[in-house]
């Protein structure tokens, strides 16, 4: 299985006594695919994994399997700090995805590359059916290792290997990866804001937070691309920075994403502690900047799905 074009980083929607708000999933996903988002990456950093219980993200992902199909992929981030934790939820993940990913242990750092791989191993073998990628966010995990290498070590210990999440502002590592043997593993872009410089060197696909608010921008930055018309692409990157800076600078982007989406229709709720959710005042004040910005009208539109 080859996972292209743009994977929506899936926000966990909450009511406001904090509880799961499962019944607005469906919608989301209706959201998604009327953007011609092509999937979901749930339970991930956007997800807010580390601040869900262990049954809340079974919850989370058995309601998004009901909503992937063959046009709409559903991937669901398995990675714990126990790896007793992140077997039990690949297990559980066994029958009701497309893939699933880990990203490496983050309190304890990994000691060695090797220790990545044995601990991914692991993990992998608890669906083995299941296309399996590796989640490559050394900023906040601190595994900071070429992932080229990884690669290497990793092909003959993970038979159900698909491929790397690989959010990381790194070009030249991307490229050895995309490239190893022709291009024999899906490597995901993860970095929104470079997503212009992920083109040149053969990105078909992409996983972000932004691709819940932005789609239509995106999908202009390739069009502009392909078209030569590499000024236009990089005036529309400009607006995907833009975006992320103003939102970021008003407490966070995880928080202010999540309450931002609201303006989009879809309301995923209050965020848990560390992030900000945003006042109805505070989301008025904000869309007027991105409206001054020219951003608003790149905006993902609610529609349904046809």
């Amino acid at each position: 299985m080859d996972i292209k074009n743009l994977i929506a980083a899936t926000y966990a929607p909450l009511n406001e006594d904090n509880s799961l708000k499962l019944g607005i999933i469906e919608e989301y996903s209706d959201f998604l695919r009327g953007n011609k988002v092509a999937g979901a990456f749930v339970n991930g950093s956007t997800g807010d994994f580390a601040s869900l219980s262990v049954d809340e993200r079974k919850l989370i992902i058995e309601e998004w399997s009901k909503y992937k199909s063959d046009d709409f992929f559903v991937i669901n981030h398995v990675g714990h700090t126990s790896l007793k934790v992140a077997k039990d939820l690949a297990r559980h993940s066994a029958d009701k995805v497309d893939a699933i990913a880990t990203l490496s242990p983050y309190y304890f750092n990994i000691p060695s590359l090797q220790s990545l791989v044995d601990y991914c191993s692991e993990i992998a073998a608890c669906a083995p059916k299941l296309p399996f990628y590796y989640y490559h966010i050394p900023d906040l995990t601190g595994a900071n290792f070429a992932m080229v290498d990884f690669l290497k070590l990793a092909e003959d210990q993970i038979p159900n290997l698909a491929g790397i999440k690989f959010t990381k502002n790194n070009v030249v590592d991307f490229r050895y990866s995309k490239n190893y043997k022709n291009n024999k593993y899906n490597i995901l872009y993860g970095v929104d804001e470079m997503f212009l410089a992920s083109l040149p060197y053969e990105a078909t696909g992409w996983v972000g937070s932004t691709y819940n608010h932005l789609a239509p921008l995106y999908y202009n930055i390739v069009e502009a691309f392909n078209a030569g018309d590499h000024k236009k692409a990089s005036q529309l990157q400009t607006k995907s920075m833009q975006f992320v800076d103003e939102l970021n600078n008003r407490g966070g982007f995880n928080g202010a994403g999540k309450s931002f989406m609201k303006v989009l229709g879809i309301d995923c709720g209050p965020s848990r502690y560390p992030h900000k959710t945003f006042s109805n005042e505070e989301l008025k004040e904000v869309t007027g900047v991105l409206e001054g910005l020219g951003i608003m009208q790149y905006v993902s539109k609610l529609q349904l799905a046809k």
